[in-house]
Order: C-alpha cells, then structure tokens, then sequence
C-alpha cells in the first residue's frame, strides 16, 4: 500500500521531492497510525460493501471503518451484523483469487459489544485476515476492560495482529468534574494492552451531543469550547510526545452537501488565483469542503493526525494537508541532523524562523515519519496542487 498510488506517475514525479513509502497491513503499529490518513467510515448496512472497500481503495482511501454502532438502528443491528460477514467474507474470497481486490483499505469495524468482536472473526473465519482491527466506542477503563480481553481472546486463537482503537466521547470525558480522573484510568488500561493500540479515536458528535449541541457547517469543533476543552485534554493526557502517549485522529467532519452560507468561505483566494484553480475552490465550497480543510489544520495544529470522515469526496482535502512541504522537511532534517545532535539553535535552511534542537526534536521526528507515510512535496508545490491532482475532487 501507498499513499497516492492513484496518481500516474508523471504527477507523482511532479509533485514530491521525497516520495510516500510502501507499507502493507501487517507493518509496525507506529507506521500504520501515522498512515491512516482520512478514515471512511461505512454503515455495515451496506449491501455492496466488498465492492466499494475495494472501489475506495483504487480511488485513495488507505483506512475504512465498518460501523455496527450509532450509524445502525437497534432494530436493523442483526441483518447488520451478517451482512457485515457476508461482505467481508466475499471481499476475503476476493483477495485470495487475486486482482484489485488487493488495494482494499485497512478495515476496521466498529463495533457495538465486546461479544461482536468474537462473532465477526468467528464469523469470517480464514476470511478474517481481512480485518486490521477494531474500533471501540465510548471506551473508559471500565468498559475497556470486556473489549480488549475479547480482542486479546480473538488474537490468540487466530494469530491475527488486529489492532484496537479505542473512542473517547462517553459522558465521563464530557464533564469537567470527572474527566481527568476518567482519562487517567483509559492511561492505565491502554498501558497495559500497548501493543495492541494502534490510535485513538475522538467522537465529536457524540461529546457535542452531551450539551445538546451540533457544530454548523460553517464552524469548526475548535468553535465548541466545550469540546476544544476535551479535544484538548485528551491530547495532554493520552497524546504524549514522550513515548507514553498514542497518535490521536481529528474527529470526524460530517457534512457534504451544498447549503445557503451564513459567513464567508474559509478559503482564501490567493492560493487558488496562483495556480488557475478558481473552479476547483468554487467546488471545495459548494461542497462544504472549506470548513472540513480549516478544521483539518486546526487538527494538526493542537496535535492530531489524521481524521474520520463520511463520504470519499474528504479524503483528497485530508491527505493533501498531511503531505509534509518542502519546508517543514528541511526543517525536520536539520533539526535531527548531526550538526544539532547536542542541542543549540540555528537558523533555518529557508532563513526564516530559528531551529532549536531540543524543544522541536519530537516535533521533528513526528514530521519526518509523517514524511515516510504521505510524501515530501517538490519546493514550490502546495496543497492545493496536491489537491488539484487528486482524482477525489
């Protein structure tokens, strides 16, 4: 697998100056959180769900989850649940007779008990390779405890390195008078169970929810100080750069139809009237796409990585953001380079900003790993070149 794979190769020659690396599904936690990207969530409702996981990944998506949680009715959950079987069981019978079945996303599956954990992989069987984990909703340290010991009974019996990510948006990370205690008790228990934790995941909807409360297209979740305040603390807490912490994602965006507009675009026109791309801004606005690529580098801004997302058309946005510029590569290189190895400063290889050794070494070897999942950018490409190239848009 690789990031931008759809692209022929004369764009990709184009637009890198350091290429994104291979991975495939079995690789080291570390490279696979970072790799994410922009996760597609499914409902498991979906009758055509092997075909568009495989449609999906020849188009770019590189992580998918099936969800047998809040996006299904109580009363539809058992069709849901066979259907999710039947589907990756023909996507499974796919890969095995070869052909483009094999550029099918990591698929994860959200899941509603711990007990589905153990019906899906037994349900699928020697089909179960297919999986890459599981997503684990409202997860605190006392509902943690069922779904990672299912998890650990499933990985046992099959050999299977499926991964776990847990949620935070139950009421408990909510509120202010337990919050801490509640994400110090999932610090305990994710510690105990580090190697199977691939990333951990926010539910925005569910924590905007707790107030009553759903963020308008034309805002970002930073907007929802109630919210930016868990986002927040959730980061200080489980998103450490000191080796204890975990890859956090950015919540998901979910809006992708046109609307009538309260404020102005989040876009500026600059950027677009550079490259003779007014149409392409024309179409990220109409689509509501300006509010999920400022959110996008808010996300990054407070130390996010990656992000959930409802419909194909976000992927492109996300991705483009995460490929590292040509800047902030010769930036990580220096700081990281021999030269700096024993701290001090200097400045800059563009000469415009200084580069302390100490203080921005976590943020180096963040941005270099980063580099090896989605890419260096040529010196004068920009986002919305990568964006322009993509099919997605």
């Amino acid at each position: 697998m690789r990031h931008f794979d759809h692209l022929n190769p004369t764009e990709t020659e184009r637009l890198f100056s350091v290429h994104p690396e291979e991975f495939d599904r079995d690789a080291d936690a570390e490279v696979l959180a970072v790799a994410l990207g922009a996760t597609l969530y499914m409902p498991a409702t979906r009758t055509t769900l092997a075909r568009d996981l495989v449609k999906q990944g020849g188009s770019g998506v590189v992580s998918s989850v099936v969800c047998l949680e809040d996006a299904i009715a109580d009363v539809d959950l058992p069709a849901a649940e066979k259907n999710v079987v039947n589907q990756l069981g023909e996507l499974g019978r796919a890969v095995i007779g070869g052909g483009p079945a094999a550029q099918f996303p990591l698929t994860f599956v959200r899941v509603r008990n711990p007990d589905q954990i153990v019906d899906v992989v037994d349900g699928l069987g020697v089909h179960a390779r297919v999986l890459s984990g599981f997503v684990l909703p409202k997860f605190t340290e006392e509902t943690g405890v069922e779904f990672l010991e299912a998890l650990a009974d499933v990985r046992s019996r099959t050999g299977l390195a499926l991964h776990a990510m847990p949620v935070i948006e139950s009421p408990e990370a909510v509120h202010v008078e337990t919050r801490t205690d509640m994400l110090l008790g999932v610090q305990r228990l994710l510690a105990k169970h580090r190697d199977v934790v691939l990333a951990v995941r926010l539910g925005a909807t569910d924590l905007s929810a707790a107030f009553g409360i759903r963020r308008d297209r034309d805002l970002t979740i930073y907007d929802v100080r109630v919210v930016a305040e868990v986002i927040s603390d959730v980061v200080n807490v489980l998103g450490r750069a000191d080796g204890s912490g975990y890859v956090v994602t950015g919540p998901v965006w979910e809006y992708f139809v046109n609307h009538d507009r309260m404020s102005k675009p989040l876009l500026r026109e600059s950027p677009f009237d550079e490259n003779d791309e007014r149409k392409l801004r024309h179409r990220l606005i109409r689509r509501d796409l300006d509010g999920l690529i400022r959110e996008a580098v808010l996300d990054k801004a407070n130390g996010l990585t990656g992000k959930t997302v409802i419909h194909p058309t976000h992927v492109a946005a996300v991705h483009a953001l995460s490929v590292v510029t040509h800047e902030e590569y010769a930036d990580a290189c220096d700081i990281l380079g021999e030269q700096m190895t024993s701290g001090g400063v200097r400045a800059s290889a563009y000469r415009n900003k200084m580069n302390e050794a100490r203080p921005h070494r976590s943020w180096a070897e963040r941005t270099v790993r980063r580099a090896a999942a989605f890419g260096v950018a040529a010196p004068e490409v920009g986002f919305v070149d990568l964006l322009a190239a993509s099919a997605c848009t």
